[in-house]
């Protein structure tokens, strides 16, 4: 099944199936942006700080809001929707291939 997310001038919408399946029962998650890839990863303990994941409906879709990552790869103004995302064992996060905005 392929799971996507939306992201909008430095908010990513996450879904409340995707949420349900990475983060459920988190408050928070680090963003990070590397090589291309967004990287979502989830906060366990909030005393570690990262983006807080707000409700945006009854449904259960979440938003998390990271303005200055973007920005600080040129990416202030990216909108996109329907990003496949991937879960990485390895990097421990949910990948988003951003591609070459």
């Amino acid at each position: 099944m392929v799971r996507t997310v939306d992201v909008k001038r430095g908010s990513i919408y996450i879904s409340a199936e995707v949420y349900d399946v990475y983060f459920k029962g988190l408050e928070a998650v680090i963003v990070l942006i590397r090589d291309g890839q967004l990287m979502i990863l989830p906060v366990r303990q909030m005393a570690a700080g990262g983006c807080l994941l707000k409700m945006r409906n009854a449904k259960g879709d979440r938003v998390a809001t990271a303005p200055d990552v973007f920005e600080a790869h040129g990416l202030h103004e990216f909108s996109e929707q329907g990003l496949e995302a991937t879960w990485s064992s390895e990097d421990g996060a949910l990948v988003v291939i951003l591609g070459d905005n």
